[in-house]
């Protein structure tokens, strides 16, 4: 007779592919064991229900860094929502953020790693309001026009409000996100959500690429 190894043992040194055929090969061997093949034992099914969790968890943390990516290449947001299987930019965006922030179950995500993400998405977001308050003219400006037109849904009245709220103070760090929950508002108004996009893409590249010393201004 013949042993199907558990997924620990045929994935000791990690990896994700060989992770993947470890699963699929216990799950064959549940599904359809050959003739003369022991059974799975309540350990190995164990074992693979951890390994299938650990392999989610690598996977789901691809996934923030894989858009990143294509957003410093320059892909819209619009272009990432199919790919993402989502109806529109806005939920794409809203995914992308639930991912990056979501916590990890990765063993190697150490409470120092841990920290210093911490720390680098406290100086990014320090960077990100630096940037806002060196193009304040040019977000106000923006945040202007929006609150000024007079054909938007009821819908609309909350974010209109905070943005409106906000032109009032001398701080314009909350500019560029306020600016983005209107976006999903403004279909009549393309150029308008151009500029948003803009502002977004802007502050993404910040974020993912440290880069606060420049004030490129809002095209």
């Amino acid at each position: 007779m013949t042993e199907t190894p558990g997924p620990a043992a045929e994935a000791t040194r990690w990896d994700l592919t060989a992770a993947a055929a470890a699963l699929a090969a216990t799950a064959a061997h549940v599904g359809q064991p050959a003739a003369g093949d022991t059974a799975v034992s309540p350990a190995e099914l164990l074992d693979a229900l951890v390994l299938l969790r650990r392999t989610q968890s690598e996977l789901a943390g691809l996934e923030p860094v894989l858009i990143a990516a294509a957003r410093a290449a320059g892909v819209s947001w619009q272009a990432l929502a199919p790919a993402l299987g989502v109806a529109s930019r806005q939920a794409a965006e809203r995914r992308y953020l639930r991912s990056a922030s979501a916590p990890t179950e990765q063993p190697d995500a150490t409470r120092d790693a841990r920290v210093q993400a911490e720390r680098d998405r406290r100086a990014a977001s320090r960077a990100v309001a630096r940037w806002a308050n060196d193009n304040t003219a040019d977000l106000r400006r923006l945040a202007g026009q929006i609150t000024a037109l007079t054909d938007l849904d009821a819908t609309a009245g909350e974010a209109l409000a905070r943005l409106h709220d906000a032109l009032g103070d001398p701080d314009a760090s909350a500019l560029p996100g306020l600016l983005a929950a209107t976006q999903r508002h403004l279909g009549d108004h393309p150029a308008l959500t151009g500029q948003i996009d803009a502002v977004t893409a802007r502050t993404d590249q910040i974020r993912h690429r440290s880069r606060p010393e420049r004030g490129d201004t809002v095209t």
